[in-house]
């Protein structure tokens, strides 16, 4: 659960996460979500050998958060610089 209060954290590395917002051409939505963009997080770093021993593919995935549903899950992603062109940028206030 995330606290209103605080800036959501990713789970797996505590760092904060980003504003994302999703392609239009994906079944995202067009709301706000929040997503885990750290390079070193271990949820992402982790991936790229679980697709690949999974599913043979050259991908991983990224923490995501949506908070108008709550629902939180992996945010596929086929390179390091993949979907960071997506990031809302936040002002300090956020």
């Amino acid at each position: 659960m995330i606290d209103a209060n605080e800036p959501p954290r990713c789970p797996h590395c505590g760092e904060k996460l980003s504003k994302w917002q999703p392609p239009p051409q994906t079944s995202w939505g067009d709301a706000i979500q929040y997503a885990c963009f750290n390079d070193d997080c271990p949820y992402f770093l982790k991936g790229w050998n679980w697709m690949a021993e999974k599913f043979s593919v050259h991908a991983s995935y990224r923490y995501r958060y949506d908070p108008q549903t709550g629902e939180s899950g992996p945010l596929p992603v086929w390179s390091f610089h993949a979907l960071k062109n997506q990031v809302v940028e936040s002002s300090e206030t956020d």
